[in-house]
């Protein structure tokens, strides 16, 4: 009796395991989500200084005043700040994220993910006296530079074909300035970014600035803004992202590794899994 009572219960520790074991990916997901990594401090406010380096890496040193520079040094909201969409709304899943950037979410709803990364490129090279390397292509293959478009020039848009034209008066402005980004995030997006910038067929060449991007109506792309390496040579990455709907940027977490969140490694060809989006075959660029 006692080994047949053995074999009953042994049966069923066996279909219990079969049963519950894909379920192990969840429990990590989960344990992921909810639980706070040590590696975050919660009083800081620029993102260089709310993630701590893994034991055993160093940051990679970048000159002062250089993108990667502005980038590592972005100013984030208070630790717990949500997601907000553009029309004032919670975005409904505030799980994915360990900070929000300090950058403002128009009402219009058009700064979406690709366009909150022009912005931030764009609003740098301004800040740095590079008004001149402003512009971006339209998804039709058009270059729309800011300066064209300071002097007046607008953008006559007939299904692919696109001429400009001088039809208002010259306005340098900082407001102006945003009207023009206006224009590119309607007319550009993944799909021209990756066609236009320079595609790095190498991740061990990355570095901050880079983008991984999945080029498409809809697509997806994230920013590398922080890099750390071992005496290996192995390196990490901070990302942040927009999104769609047009909502705060956030720095998101790395769900499927909790033992090293936010960092994640990048590799070229592989599926990354960023928040709630999946690149099933990771590319990079560059902007210029």
């Amino acid at each position: 009796m006692k080994n047949i009572l053995r074999i009953v219960v042994l049966v069923l520790l066996i279909v219990l395991f079969i049963k519950f074991k894909p379920a192990e990916k969840v429990v990590k997901t989960i344990a992921a989500v909810t639980e706070t990594p040590s590696l975050i401090n919660k009083d800081s406010l620029t993102i260089k200084s709310r993630v701590n380096i893994p034991v055993g890496y160093k940051r990679v040193v970048y000159p002062s005043g250089s993108f990667q520079d502005y980038l590592r040094n972005y100013k984030l909201k208070p630790f717990g700040s949500k997601i907000i969409n553009y029309d004032a709304s919670e975005y409904y899943w505030q799980y994915g994220h360990i900070g929000i950037l300090e950058i403002p979410v128009p009402k219009n709803g058009l700064q979406q993910c690709a366009d909150a990364l022009i912005r931030i490129r764009s609003e740098y090279l301004w800040d740095n006296n590079r008004k001149e390397d402003i512009g971006f292509n339209f998804t039709s293959g058009h270059y729309c530079s800011w300066i064209k478009y300071a002097e007046g020039y607008r953008p006559k848009v007939k299904g692919n074909k696109v001429s400009f034209r001088k039809t208002v008066n010259k306005n340098h402005s900082k407001e102006n300035f945003y009207r023009y980004l206006n224009l590119i995030y309607m007319y550009s997006g993944t799909l021209s970014l990756y066609n236009e910038l320079p595609k790095i067929n190498d991740a061990k060449n990355l570095k901050i600035g880079d983008m991984l991007i999945k080029g498409g109506s809809p697509g997806h792309i994230v920013m590398i803004c922080d890099e750390v390496v071992n005496d290996k040579g192995e390196r990490l990455y901070l990302l942040f992202q927009g999104n769609t709907p047009a909502q705060s940027v956030h720095l998101v977490k790395n769900l499927e590794d909790s033992h090293i969140s936010p960092w994640y490694q990048l590799e070229k060809d592989v599926l990354i899994p960023v928040s709630n989006y999946t690149f099933g075959s990771s590319k990079f660029v560059r902007f210029k």
